[in-house]
């Protein structure tokens, strides 16, 4: 159908183990959270492991969509032990930060391929990777304020926003 490099086939393959990997990482924290009985912050993860894994979706469906190969690859276990509200928002700071630098080298891949549809798809991950580093960031600054014997203060602001990104929302 559509001519896409080994290069590039390989590139998005791996990126559907990524954000699937992104997602249970996700789940990970959102069990952490409502095994210490912070339904918000619990919520607020598990909803971010839904996205992950419509991410991951939407590469299978332009890879079918470009009839290139699907091979999706394994994933690891994510890490399961957190000790603290800081730390698993630290990690999901920080997992959204790699994931933020493999989509723009899947994008530099679809530039040097000048495969115009890919980079159609890649440059909404890139915008979708700007809200969601500084989702992170903020959600990390609030609880970092808060502390952990304040965790009940981030619960009622998730409560109220749903969160710093839908906060930011035009509504």
């Amino acid at each position: 159908m559509f001519e896409t490099s080994e290069t590039l086939t390989r590139g998005m393959n791996e990126q559907i183990g990524n954000e699937m990997y992104a997602s249970m990482k996700y789940v990970a924290l959102g069990s952490y959270f409502a095994v210490e009985r912070l339904p918000q912050l619990s919520e607020f993860f598990f909803r971010q492991a839904e996205e992950e894994r419509d991410h991951a979706l939407k590469f299978v469906h332009f890879l079918i969509d470009v009839g290139a190969p699907i091979e999706i690859p394994s994933i690891p276990a994510p890490k399961s032990q957190i000790d603290s509200a800081e730390e698993a928002v630290a990690l999901a700071l920080e997992s959204e930060k790699e994931v933020t630098r493999q989509i723009e080298a899947l994008l530099e891949t679809a530039l040097d391929d000048r495969h115009r549809l890919a980079e159609g798809l890649l440059d909404w991950f890139v915008n979708e990777q700007l809200e969601e580093v500084n989702t992170m960031e903020t959600l990390l600054k609030i609880v970092q304020r808060a502390g952990e014997g304040g965790l009940l203060y981030v619960e009622e602001y998730l409560a109220r926003t749903g969160g710093p990104a839908q906060e930011a929302a035009p509504g």
